[in-house]
């Protein structure tokens, strides 16, 4: 019996997935543990595996379509099967009903037709299945598809520059919902429908042309990118921390002679290992937060939530944004340890072979910019945590020494505090546990 396979959720924040990729096709047999697809989240592109065996019937998300978790990925059964039951089904974005086809084909009932529903105009040279898959998606995206009877009348027989000059596009439904999720204008999507409507392959095929420039030499151009799945996240959970958590901020300079000395010390002694400033941050965190309990905590809502476990989220840069896999029990292991897990960490983030096990369960945060000669800067927090630690880099300059002014290297870092949680005198008692730890490492190495 043929089984539907639902756009699984592969993150905590996950809504909706991109088919990155299809490992199987239309009528290929498939047994359990065979990759499907490979689905892009909010953070990672991951192996989607079969969970049945079957042969695969119907693919519901084309390569690089998008939709949200739990609509149609593809259905599975044996070969030949009916599946036009599963397809008119009512809930998970199936195809349009039965009925109202039947009534799209009896020009009697037109006038009852419009204002029910906008007609949805037949686009030629469609499979069968390329119908069922359009209709079904359609349904779930009605909200598009709310133009009046009474300007279809107004513009029936018009041509496509016609309806855009006036202010409205001929486009299928899924077209409308298609072009949002990619961030495309329609005005500049040619269409290739009945009467120039524009239809799904249309916006699917568009490849935006750039910009002439004017005969001077001058003039204005633009390129528009859709925003990705991780894109979006990042400005949604961004946006709720920034809006949500009540931030203020804590800055504390630090000495760092002594640290590039001991550094220098270290890596003599465990070459050809290494260690970087960033593992002595990571771990002069950790041992803080053991000693400052308090700041190692997270808004729960109705409760605050004090982690005896130090679980270090580091955030790593990548071309879409920003990941935060986290390094566990960090007040534990030693730099070596530390400095080989962000590697990789490192190395899977931008490889997008992350898996939600590496970046959930953060207890606390560290943004280092020291790399890109930030000085300093503020961080927000990655919630629910209650704090991050933003950090800048090494500066050398002028500083006092027992009434002396002798050449020194220094380093800014800045705490980003929820107030809910953590006030300024719990920060700032943080802070001094941990300048204290990195301007002489040696003390938190025997920690």
């Amino acid at each position: 019996m043929a089984e539907v396979v639902k756009m699984p959720k592969l993150s905590d924040t996950m809504e909706e997935g991109v088919v990155a990729e299809w490992h199987k096709k239309v009528g290929d047999e498939v047994k359990t543990g065979d990759i499907l697809a490979e689905i892009e989240t909010d953070k990672a592109t991951m192996e989607f595996e079969s969970f049945q065996d079957g042969v695969l019937l119907h693919i519901g998300v084309e390569k690089g379509g998008t939709a949200p978790v739990d609509s149609i990925l593809a259905i599975l059964g044996e070969k030949g099967e009916d599946i036009s039951d599963l397809l008119e089904g009512g809930t998970d974005g199936k195809s349009a009903d039965k009925k109202e086809d039947k009534k799209e084909d009896k020009t009697s009932d037109k006038k009852k037709d419009e204002d029910k529903k906008v007609e949805e105009e037949p686009e030629y040279d469609k499979s069968a299945e390329e119908k069922d898959t359009e209709k079904s998606e359609e349904k779930s995206a009605d909200t598009f598809n709310s133009e009046k009877s009474s300007d279809k009348k107004q513009t029936t027989g018009k041509s496509t520059s016609e309806f855009k000059s006036e202010g409205r596009l001929k486009a299928s439904p899924l077209a409308k919902k298609m072009a949002a999720d990619k961030g495309i204008e329609l005005r500049s999507v040619p269409g290739t429908g009945d009467g120039g409507r524009i239809v799904m392959r249309d916006v699917e095929n568009y490849k935006p042309e750039a910009a002439k420039a004017a005969p001077s030499g001058g003039g204005e151009s633009y390129r528009d990118e859709p925003v990705s799945q991780m894109r979006k996240t990042i400005a949604k959970r961004l946006s709720e921390s920034k809006f949500t958590a009540p931030h203020f901020y804590l800055t504390m300079e630090i000495d760092m002679d002594h640290a590039m000395k001991q550094r220098e010390s270290i890596n003599k002694a465990i070459e050809p290992a290494k260690v970087s400033f960033n593992d002595l941050v990571i771990k002069a965190a950790a041992v803080a937060l053991k000693k400052n309990p308090k700041v190692n905590a997270s808004w729960r809502g109705d409760k605050i939530r004090y982690s005896d476990h130090v679980h270090i989220g580091v955030a790593v840069a990548v071309d879409e944004g920003l990941l935060v896999p986290v390094v566990r029990f960090a007040d534990t292991k030693s730099l070596v340890a530390i400095n080989g897990e962000v590697k990789v960490y490192a190395e899977k983030a931008r490889s997008k072979k992350l898996q939600p096990s590496d970046w959930e369960g953060s207890t606390f945060t560290i943004s280092n910019l020291g790399m890109f000669g930030i000085e300093e800067f503020t961080a927000i927090i990655n919630t629910p945590d209650a704090c991050i630690l933003a950090v800048g880099t090494i500066v050398e300059k002028p500083v006092v020494k027992n009434g002396v002014i002798v050449v020194g290297n220094t380093m800014k870092v800045t705490l980003s505090c929820d107030h809910r949680v953590v006030d300024g005198a719990i920060g700032s008692a943080f802070l001094q546990t941990f300048k204290k730890y990195m301007e002489n490492p040696v003390l938190m190495i025997a920690q």
